[in-house]
């Protein structure tokens, strides 16, 4: 349980530490104590909105995640089996597409902007572990997505990336860095391997399929 890590009874009386044994005093101990809760809140909250996404119907699901905290501009659709972390630091413009089992990150901010295709399985990641450091912790910096962005099936996108306005992430790319506007990238790590001719974007993306 949370409380043996913290509280400890022996012989000598009451002992308060951390989970490394390091001493604590009971104002520490008590705000470790209601982070913990309120953490537990968050996780409720978290499964709530990540069971929306089994849901066939989108206006259902949209009510879901905007009390979740996501925000979602007009015309944008998240398809089936979507998840998430965080939902409150997602922000999606208008018009946008977002195919199913995609992983939407909002630890740190996530701005997707107007008119974006993203494809089916997409994994995009604001957060990630420090391997240098003594405790293990986490870094968070967010990922902006522009507006007529598209990214194709299976793609992963790491902590820190800016892909700029019109570009194109081939399927299966991990892209662990900036992608300048209209470029095309593709590989592992993600390379330029193009550029997109047309610069004067005005498309709107087609329907999307009712029950996804």
């Amino acid at each position: 349980m949370f409380y043996s890590e913290i509280f400890h009874l022996s012989s000598q009386g009451l002992r308060i530490t951390d989970k490394h044994g390091n001493p604590l005093s009971v104002r520490e101990a008590l705000r470790r104590i209601f982070v913990r809760f309120y953490n537990w809140w968050l996780d409720l909250r978290l499964f709530l909105v990540n069971t929306a996404g089994l849901c066939p119907f989108w206006f259902c699901r949209r009510f879901v995640y905007s009390l979740g905290g996501l925000k979602i501009g007009k015309k944008s659709k998240i398809h089936v089996f979507c998840r998430f972390f965080e939902p409150g630091g997602i922000s999606i413009g208008e018009g946008t597409l977002i195919g199913e089992s995609a992983f939407l990150d909002g630890r740190a901010k996530l701005r997707i902007g107007d008119h974006v295709d993203i494809a089916s399985q997409v994994l995009i990641y604001n957060s990630e572990h420090d391997i240098e450091s003594e405790d293990f912790r986490a870094v968070e910096t967010p990922v902006e997505i522009d507006d007529y962005v598209f990214i194709g099936p299976r793609v992963i996108i790491l902590p820190g990336v800016k892909i700029g306005k019109g570009a194109v992430v081939a399927a299966g790319a991990v892209v662990t860095h900036g992608v300048a506007p209209f470029k095309i990238v593709g590989g592992v790590p993600a390379k330029e391997i193009g550029e997109r001719q047309r610069k004067d974007l005005r498309y709107r993306l087609g329907r999307s399929r009712l029950f996804q």
